[in-house]
């Protein structure tokens, strides 16, 4: 099961679909983003895409000359009084002619890594209810997924979330209206959708994280691959925006999930290397063969510099931000209130590194709400006196407010976290153990349901019917959106646990950020102004 293998193989159809000749590739604010995530501009280039535009583009000069692909979502398009059928549709017109074809293409999703999907929506719910346009967009997006991979699974869903029950039967409400859309070849074992509600676990998206692809989107922002380092500085023109795909970048694809040391030597390694290789000048091409030979390297030199310059750029950035925040600090204070219960000494580290100055904002609420999670009801709490310790510290109060909301409401499922909390790396020794202990709770979870052990009690199958033997495809679906150390450990289940193959996807990809947003926007803490820039920022994503 790979996703973004399927989003490139109905890309490439569309375009063959089309014949041979100059195209244009019209598409809308989603489908740009489903289309740059998964294919470099170069690459359709090769594909005879020569122009890319968007529909709702304001000026379009007349080209007769081109064949036009039209990839657009369901929606209703400008001049044009249609509704499009329900799932992503292409759309072909060669020249003026009449000749005009639609086709259904299930790439309703973005695809994120080959195990790992988002649908880039934010704000999905309203308390513990659905925001009401957003329950139909993940009930589309997530069937998509489904048909994009040729399965019709049987599904179970997390019993203490009613939104995640809600969207079980929306799912299962579509499978049976396009049953032949889902009449795909039957395996011995069937597929299973297992659909998860991010309230059962608010500690994961508020860790700091230490693997590369992690600690970008935590520090840095990763929206669609891509990176704003327009702030960094004195960064050069050429890097304010960066891409990091592992589909063309053989290092980041290298090291997507290497923790953070192992990054620093790695990009040691690959200056050292680009180094070697570099042309040296003109002591080199002395004949015929040398010039030649550098012609047809040149190429590769100039992607190999490329590659080099963004890598150092980045590493170098995150390096500056772990010092500048003290995030070593900080991150090893959030895995002790996630992952041991010794209150005496949380509260004392936790209360120490909030009267440090160099401690930001963002890492001083992020502290304190993990305290609130874990210790709130402890009798010897101080989160009055952590909440005061914020205010003087000039925290904002909308700050202040969404530690008290998330305290104060039905949000969160009250877990244990030391139960749902293991060694990460149980064969590592010394100091890397500090800031690896966290695990989601996803791996006990998915941990259980390999092992057929996940209970029917707190996990219901929708309907009558439940698999007899251990599930071998597995989707899973976080409301709420799901988190990079969750795709993590969906990684590694996938390469250690032979004959079982896991999808995870999520409403979007959470980071400590975009987490708190989350949580004011379910608190009704934002306005509808705050809501709609929301949902403008997601869906304008490139």
């Amino acid at each position: 099961m790979n996703v973004t293998l399927a989003v490139k193989q109905y890309i490439s159809k569309m375009i063959e679909s089309s014949g041979p000749g100059m195209k244009v590739l019209l598409m809308d604010k989603e489908t740009t983003s489903i289309v740059s995530v998964v294919y470099t501009q170069s690459e359709i280039l090769q594909k005879e895409v020569y122009l890319f535009e968007r529909i709702d583009s304001q000026s379009r000069d007349s080209m007769k000359h081109l064949k036009v692909i039209c990839f657009l979502r369901p929606t209703k398009v400008q001049n044009q009084q249609t509704v499009f059928s329900f799932f992503v549709t292409l759309k072909v017109q060669i020249q003026e002619d009449l000749f005009v074809f639609f086709q259904e293409f299930y790439g309703d999703f973005i695809a994120v890594n080959p195990h790992l999907f988002s649908l880039n929506l934010q704000g999905v719910a309203r308390g513990r209810s659905w925001e009401p346009s957003m329950l139909s967009r993940c009930t589309q997006g997530l069937t998509s997924v489904l048909l994009a991979l040729k399965k019709c699974p049987m599904i179970r869903y997390q019993l203490s979330s009613d939104m995640s029950k809600r969207l079980a039967e929306s799912v299962k409400q579509i499978i049976t209206k396009e049953y032949e859309l889902f009449d795909f070849r039957k395996t011995e074992v069937p597929p299973l959708l297992l659909i998860l509600d991010r309230s059962d676990d608010a500690i994961t998206p508020l860790l700091n994280q230490w693997t590369y692809q992690a600690m970008v989107h935590e520090l840095l922002g990763l929206n669609n691959n891509r990176i704003d380092l327009s702030r960094v500085p004195g960064i050069s023109k050429d890097l304010k925006e960066v891409v990091l795909s592992a589909e063309n970048d053989e290092f980041y694809a290298n090291n997507l999930y290497l923790n953070f040391g192992e990054i620093g030597t790695n990009i040691k390694n690959l200056m050292e290397d680009f180094q070697k290789k570099r042309p040296k000048g003109q002591e080199k091409l002395e004949s015929i063969s040398d010039m030649k030979a550098f012609v047809d390297n040149y190429p590769q030199f100039k992607k190999m510099s490329g590659t080099v310059s963004k890598h150092v750029t980045v590493v170098g950035e995150l390096s500056r931000l772990v010092s500048e925040r003290k995030l070593m600090e900080v991150s090893e204070v959030e895995q002790e209130l996630a992952c041991q219960n010794d209150h005496s000494n949380a509260q004392q580290v936790v209360r120490r590194l909030l009267q440090n100055p160099r401690i930001s904002e963002l890492d001083a609420v992020r502290l304190v709400m993990l305290y609130a999670l874990r210790y709130e009801r402890h009798s010897s709490s101080i989160l009055p006196s952590l909440m005061e310790d914020l205010n003087r510290r000039g925290v904002s109060e909308r700050h202040r407010r969404v530690i008290m909301q998330l305290r104060g409401s039905d949000l969160i499922t009250p877990t244990d976290a030391v139960s749902i909390t293991k060694q990460f790396f149980k064969g590592l020794k010394g100091v890397e153990n500090v800031y690896t202990q966290h695990q989601p709770l996803l791996h006990d979870t998915l941990d259980q349901l390999i092992k057929g052990r996940l209970k029917d009690s707190q996990f219901p199958y929708l309907g009558a019917s439940s698999l007899r033997d251990r599930p071998q495809d597995i989707m899973v679906f976080i409301i709420g959106g799901a988190t990079y150390e969750e795709a993590l450990t969906v990684y590694n289940l996938n390469r250690n646990t032979p004959g079982v193959r896991i999808v995870l996807g999520g409403s979007t990809i959470q980071n400590t950020k975009s987490f708190l947003e989350e949580v004011m926007l379910a608190t009704g803490q934002s306005s509808g102004s705050d809501r709609s820039q929301v949902a403008s920022r997601h869906s304008n994503r490139r």
